[in-house]
């Protein structure tokens, strides 16, 4: 396919090159290759295959809990972030007292995802949504990050390098970047012949170019790709996040990226196509295994006596929003004294629902869901 120049590096009177976007979308528009099209066919067919199994789960919103939790990992991890989906639900459960510091920039990616599905449910999806988003995904975080929240960025910044001058990429000046993200909201309300998924690519592509945050640029753009689509309605439930993709395959990412930059939108949208299908078939699996255990867990309790197996099937609902507790978290959804948390935790652990995360632990011990956290770990 023919480049699609959307910009051009020009000098600045401090004598380096920042990249200066074209206005956006391009005057001709964007017209792709016919495998493009097929790639966006096959994706659209995986979404709504996606769409549908969801419907198997007895609660989408406890499993979206760990979706969340998992792109919230993926994203941050693209951006140094060593801390992993464990250490989250951990500190979540408030079960651990080693827990990396790093810990916090998953938390406050969960925190911005929850918010933003709750605001866009009565607010549009514009500009000040995004500075929103940012807000949250930003404010209180550790202190070595400076980032503004909430708030455009009102200087020059660049990415990798330790100035201008010798960065791998400078984002437009302040007065570019401000007509630049112009375009871009209108191109995200534009009622125009672009399809909805290959939008939300260039839409991300588009505002990673910008870079209009000091921080957190990366993690914002890609709660965009999400967000939009479910605006869009292309899912009932936000259960596609492309993050752990992104983080698979991070050179390719940051390649295909650069890429853009230069004109190959088709090899950016060919590689984001390539995600959306990889990621909706890892989804349609990890609902199909989820589906499997719970039928299996749900057999292992009924042949509990009656009681016994009441009670622990309003706890094993609970264990898919958070599949590590301890006796008082139990204690919390049963109402149970410790002595009956314990036991119930005993039962769930003979059972093979639950298991020991420490044997050797005498107190404050602490227990997982373990074939249950494994189906997102082994697949992060």
């Amino acid at each position: 396919m023919e480049k699609i120049l959307i910009g051009e590096l020009r000098r600045q009177k401090s004598g380096f090159e920042a990249f200066i976007p074209y206005l956006f979308p391009p005057k001709g528009g964007f017209h792709f290759s016919r495998a493009i099209e097929r790639k966006n066919d096959t994706a659209i067919r995986l979404l709504g295959k996606l769409d549908g199994i969801t419907q198997l789960l007895p609660d989408m919103d406890f499993f979206l809990f760990m979706y969340i939790r998992k792109d919230a990992a993926s994203s941050s991890q693209i951006e140094g972030t060593k801390a992993t989906i464990i250490n989250a639900i951990e500190a979540e459960a408030n079960v651990s007292s080693d827990i990396p510091a790093d810990v916090d920039d998953i938390l406050h990616y969960i925190k911005a995802l929850n918010y933003g599905l709750e605001r866009l449910k009565k607010f549009p999806f514009c500009l000040r949504f995004l500075k929103e988003l940012h807000k949250e995904l930003m404010k209180g975080a550790r202190a070595t990050q400076f980032a503004n929240p909430g708030e455009f960025r009102s200087s020059q910044n660049w990415v990798g390098g330790t100035r201008p001058s010798n960065a791998h990429f400078v984002p437009p000046p302040v007065t570019d970047m401000e007509r630049s993200l112009n375009d871009l909201e209108k191109f995200l309300h534009a009622k125009d012949d672009v399809l909805p998924l290959i939008k939300a690519g260039l839409l991300h592509a588009q505002f990673e170019t910008i870079h209009p945050f000091l921080d957190g640029n990366g993690r914002t753009g890609r709660m965009l790709i999400t967000f939009y689509l479910w605006r869009e309605k292309l899912l009932e439930k936000p259960m596609l996040f492309l993050s752990s993709y992104f983080k698979k395959h991070q050179k390719v990412y940051y390649d295909c990226l650069d890429k853009y930059h230069d004109g190959d939108v088709e090899e950016w949208i060919e590689f984001f196509l390539d995600g959306v299908e990889e990621i909706a078939n890892e989804a349609i699996h990890t609902v199909l295994d989820i589906t499997k255990l719970r039928e299996q867990d749900m057999l292992k309790i009924q042949s509990l006596s009656k009681r016994s197996s009441e009670s622990a099937i309003k706890v094993l609902p609970q264990l898919y929003r958070m599949p590590i507790v301890n006796v008082a978290r139990i204690q919390k959804w049963t109402g149970f004294t410790r002595a009956g948390a314990q036991n119930l935790i005993d039962r769930f652990i003979g059972l093979g629902i639950l298991h020991d995360r420490d044997p050797k632990r005498t107190y404050d011990k602490s227990y997982v869901y373990k074939k249950y956290a494994d189906i997102f770990v082994n697949d992060a």
